[in-house]
């Protein structure tokens, strides 16, 4: 887990530089949106990171993860007068903020006292490693990983929004309808995978309370039918999708496919492949199928057969 915890902050040092040498031609208004959202990315950070500490809660993160590209969008799409390319990125982007907000909700992340709420139980499995044995060492990973580097890749996966701002845009076309036609279908898809993970799993647990959990599917105890299936992360697999599809809006407006602000798409495919490890070791531990159904199942590309 250490390893990929570096490799994710080298990633995110790394990356940014070799985008900016090989894409250094921004205009001054994609420079200024690059600074107005950089800099809210590092202030947001700063207040999760506090609350975390003054809480003991570490999913401050986890909490505006949905919300703030709703924002960052949006602004883009004001400051260039509501392009209809814009306002139709910014209309994508909080169809998936409300979905994700939702799903986040109903598992009770959230509270009037909106720095409480359920702490995702994976940094609680985290924070019990050996590694994390001494209280600064949790300190800075809270600072750098939790806080500061998942803020700044939540603003970079937006960026793309400011790469297709150009002073002479393309207009709306049939590549924008299609780039968000294909978000669209993966945004449906990873809706109906949390669905059936979220039925799965309060079936689960409501038969585990009656005494009547040795019944297939169940007795598993993790999700394997349905999308779950196909593969073993099909919420994770659309996650990636859906913001690689967003990056083709850089292109669409600019007429450069190929671009810096890659660069979030990227290092979020990253965070997953990471995330999944975790996910899966605590899996492995907690039932005994579990091997299986890694052995049987792909990870992220579905299987049919």
């Amino acid at each position: 887990m250490l390893k990929t915890i570096v490799l994710l902050i080298l990633a995110l040092v790394g990356l940014p530089l070799v985008a900016y040498y090989l894409d250094p031609s921004l205009t001054e208004t994609q420079w200024h949106l690059i600074k107005v959202g950089g800099g809210s990315a590092l202030i947001v950070a700063t207040i999760c990171f506090v609350l975390a500490e003054l809480t003991g809660n570490c999913s401050q993160v986890d909490k505006i993860w949905s919300v703030v590209p709703i924002i960052y969008v949006w602004e883009y799409a004001h400051l260039t007068n509501y392009h209809p390319r814009f306002v139709l990125m910014a209309v994508l982007v909080t169809l998936w903020g409300v979905r994700l907000t939702y799903n986040f909700s109903r598992r009770g992340a959230y509270s009037w006292k909106f720095w409480s709420g359920e702490e995702d139980y994976r940094w609680e499995v985290l924070r019990k490693m050996p590694m994390f044995n001494a209280r600064w060492k949790w300190t800075l990973f809270n600072l750098f990983f939790i806080s500061f580097y998942q803020n700044i890749l939540i603003w970079l996966i937006t960026v793309p929004a400011i790469y297709a701002h150009k002073s002479a845009m393309a207009p709306l076309g049939a590549t924008d309808y299609l780039i968000a036609g294909i978000l669209l279908f993966f945004l449906i898809v990873e809706t109906t995978a949390d669905q059936q993970q979220w039925n799965f799993q309060n079936e689960k647990h409501r038969r585990i309370k009656t005494g009547n959990n040795n019944e297939l599917p169940y007795s598993r105890g993790f999700a394997h039918t349905g999308l779950w299936r196909l593969m073993r992360h099909p919420n994770y697999a659309c996650e990636q999708a859906i913001w690689i599809s967003f990056f083709f809006f850089s292109g669409s407006g600019s007429g450069n496919w190929l671009n810096g602000s890659l660069v979030g798409a990227l290092l979020l495919v990253l965070l997953f492949q990471g995330s999944a490890d975790f996910s899966e070791g605590i899996s492995n531990s907690k039932y005994e199928s579990y091997k299986d159904y890694i052995k049987s199942t792909p990870r992220f590309f579905p299987k049919f057969w």
